[in-house]
This record gives C-alpha cells, structure tokens and sequence, in this order.
C-alpha cells in the first residue's frame, strides 16, 4: 500500500483526524503543479485546471472586481466548511466586508457572501452534492455552479436548515441576476467557454 493510501485509510478510520493534519499530509504529497487539492467529506480530492475551467473563473473574477476590491476576491483559498473534514479551495470565493483571517491564518465560512465552482469532469459530482448541502449548511447566502459541459449555470440562494430554497438553472448567454442578492451585481456568460 501506499503512503498515500495509508493517508487515506486513516482519514475513514480515526477519530483524531483534523483538517490541519490532512493538509499537513498534502502538503509533503507530490501534487503536480496545475491541480487543486481539496478535502470534501474526510476525502482527498486533486483536479488539474483545464482550460475552459481557467476562463470561465478569470472571467468571473473580472466581472466582481468591477464591485469588489482585490483583497475581498479569492480563489482556491482554504475555508473549512460545516460536516465532516470539509476544507474547501473554492474556484471563486467572496468574503464580506471587514472579513479576517483566524490565528491559524484562515478565512471563516462565516464571512462567506458568494462561492463559484466551475465544474471539474472528475471532481463534479462534489460541486452538485457534498459541497452544496456544506454551503447551505454554512449559510452561505449566494452558491453558484458553472458547467462547461453542459454549458448551463446553478444559482443557488436563500439558505434556511441546510438547504438552498431558491435555485435557478439557465443557459450560458443568459445573465446571471445577483441584483437582489448581497452580491448586487448582474454577470454576463455570453463569453464562458464549453468544453
């Protein structure tokens, strides 16, 4: 067995096991430079970026930054979420405002106003699930799911008992109204790529 499976049978079997661990094991892993590490549900996750995924998240990026500064703006950031070892590196993550880091230096779920995943092939079943009900557990007020493959949009808002009560399923093409929302603003997907 290897060292990394050993890893992963203990993160199902021990009690003890923290987020802090799995990420110290990460970080001594040979993760190829590209891929995004997460840990959803106690598991081990690692995604290359492919092109159309890159796009679609710049491009979104570009479009909060004409509201939001910089420092408000991150992207494959650690957050832990609400469940079990659940430490997110969310494609887009927006922080409120006067947001700070814990003394372990990390961003409270807490202070989350807006998550973006762009779907991943390998990783997606995550997105549209576990990582789903974790926001809604959160309260997270606004969760968005892109899928360059079927080249359609999620909005998910209105978080209540761990659950999204408002979605919306549109097409790339059409906008995506964030004006009633603590987001405030309207995104244009006539420019996100399939794949």
């Amino acid at each position: 067995m290897t060292a990394l499976a050993d890893r992963m049978e203990m993160a199902d079997s021990s009690d003890g096991l923290t987020l802090d661990m799995m990420f110290e094991w990460v970080e001594t892993m040979p993760v190829p430079e590209g891929y995004r590490v997460e840990i959803v549900g106690g598991h081990i996750f690692m995604a290359p970026q492919q092109d159309a995924h890159w796009d679609i998240t710049a491009n979104i990026v570009e479009q909060l930054r004409a509201k939001y500064p910089r420092k408000r703006v991150k992207s494959d950031v650690r957050v832990d979420y609400p469940g079990h070892l659940n430490g997110f590196a969310s494609d887009i993550t927006v922080m409120s405002e006067g947001a700070a880091q814990n003394d372990k230096g990390l961003w409270r779920y807490q202070d989350v106003d807006f998550v973006a995943e762009v779907i991943s092939r390998k990783t997606g079943a995550n997105d549209y699930g576990p990582k789903k009900d974790a926001y809604a557990a959160a309260g997270v007020p606004v969760y968005l799911i892109v899928d360059p493959y079927t080249g359609r949009w999620h909005l998910h808002t209105k978080p209540k008992d761990g659950e999204y009560r408002g979605e919306l399923s549109l097409d790339f093409g059409d906008e995506i109204d964030l004006t009633g929302t603590v987001v405030g603003l309207v995104l244009e997907t006539g420019e996100f790529p399939r794949d």
